[in-house]
């Protein structure tokens, strides 16, 4: 094991299993992986990863580490990581510091013991590696070419940290790319999202009044899959524009306030805290079900709501029921934290095979281009996104029309 920090190595076998299933349906990382075996482009350097430490993850780490690199490995969240995955990467010899529901202070002595990896790339979701490199080890930026950001919060962090120039290297928003968040924000969140509530609570959603706060493109996804299972969707928002989106895709839209009384299910997608509060909640019905799709655990405020509780039991697994003191109680799936990956999978193979070649790509467009960028957030290339969208639609064995001569003079030409 090395210098690892894992539960159980003995948990390896199941962990392979998982990892073999996943490769067998995420062609995009197949061929990378075959690629990268030939040109081994990231040979001699160090690669530092800090995403939700499951299978699919498991694979773009074992597809970089067929390139040459030297991985070290975390979870994003505590409760994310399965341990079976963490023993079968050491058994393949990659370092990996994480285990399932580690405490606050060994999830961040894990991302230190990342950093003190001393990498050249760092792939981070929700800005944590980051983070604590720019806060508590600043020293190790030198050796930094650049990075990384998985998802939509760690790109808000890092705008916050562009627009006061304190990023110290190049990192590129992985998130935003076109092959990423129109697919995994929301087709992955969409499923995966529901797939977790409903083996969770073994509760119907046909029928039932859903509460989606926010409508970007997580949002969307699981609004429209509440829908499809026949639930009646109510939407929140802070954004005018966004609104206007909801209202004419079908969903009622009101504030938290005005929706507190009418959710049966309640599901945060903002990215910004105290999304629903416990005044939210004493007017919730009884035994009304919340759960969190943001990254962070700040979305529903359980700091407030574990204060004021009158008492607290749990009425499923993973789900805390909250006595309120009016005496109503609201269940809470997963802590509040990531509820897809919390208290699921996370999103399907075939889609984070996208958002991984994304992934991987960028990371070998940092190792290839880092001498020529400046210390901002950066988009994913359209050369990336294009590569991506072609072979996800040769594996499909789909072909689409490409423009003739005269149909690209047409276009670039101002005369009709």
């Amino acid at each position: 094991m090395g210098s690892s920090i894992i539960k159980d190595i003995k948990l390896a076998p199941s962990g392979h299993q998982k990892i073999e299933w996943v490769k067998n349906n995420m062609p995009l990382l197949n061929g990378l992986e075959e690629e990268f075996i030939k040109e081994q482009p990231f040979k001699g350097l160090k690669i530092s990863l800090s995403v939700h430490l499951e299978a699919k993850t498991a694979y773009l780490c074992k597809v970089l580490a067929a390139g040459g690199a030297k991985m070290a490995v975390t979870g994003s969240n505590v409760l994310s990581t399965q341990d079976d995955i963490a023993a079968a990467l050491v058994e393949d010899g990659l370092d990996v510091y994480a285990i399932h529901g580690a405490t606050p202070e060994e999830y961040d002595h894990h991302i230190f013991k990342c950093l003190e990896h001393h990498p050249n790339i760092i792939i981070d979701d929700g800005g944590d590696l980051v983070g604590m490199l720019h806060t508590s080890h600043p020293e190790l930026a030198d050796e930094v070419f650049g990075g990384c950001e998985e998802t939509t919060t760690g790109v808000i962090r890092l705008k916050a940290m562009d627009n006061e120039g304190i990023l110290k290297f190049p990192m590129v928003a992985v998130n935003d790319a076109d092959c990423k968040h129109l697919f995994d924000n929301r087709y992955g969140t969409g499923q995966s999202v529901w797939s977790a509530i409903m083996t969770s609570t073994n509760l119907i959603v046909a029928g039932k009044t859903v509460v989606v706060a926010g409508y970007g493109w997580c949002s969307r996804g699981i609004a429209m899959r509440a829908a499809a299972l026949g639930a009646d969707v109510i939407v929140t928002e802070i954004n005018p524009v966004k609104a206007m989106e909801a209202h004419m895709d079908g969903y009622r839209v009101m504030t938290m306030e005005e929706a507190a009384p009418l959710g049966d299910f309640f599901v945060t997608a903002t990215g910004c805290k105290d999304t629903i509060t416990v005044a939210h909640m004493l007017k919730m019905k009884e035994r009304a079900i919340l759960c969190n799709a943001g990254h962070f655990n700040v979305e529903i405020a359980m700091e407030e709501l574990e204060s004021k509780a009158v008492s607290k039991k749990e009425t499923r697994k993973n789900i805390m029921g909250y006595t309120l003191p009016n005496g109503r109680m609201v269940n809470v799936i997963a802590e509040g934290r990531l509820v897809n990956i919390a208290a699921g999978d996370g999103h399907p193979a075939e889609i984070m095979d996208l958002s991984f070649a994304v992934q991987a790509l960028s990371a070998l467009y940092i190792k290839n281009n880092h001498n020529k960028l400046q210390n901002h957030l950066i988009n994913v290339s359209g050369e990336i996104d294009t590569l991506v969208a072609n072979r996800r639609l040769a594996a499909w064995g789909i072909k689409i029309d490409t423009l003739t001569d005269a149909q690209k003079e047409y276009l670039g030409s101002w005369e009709v």
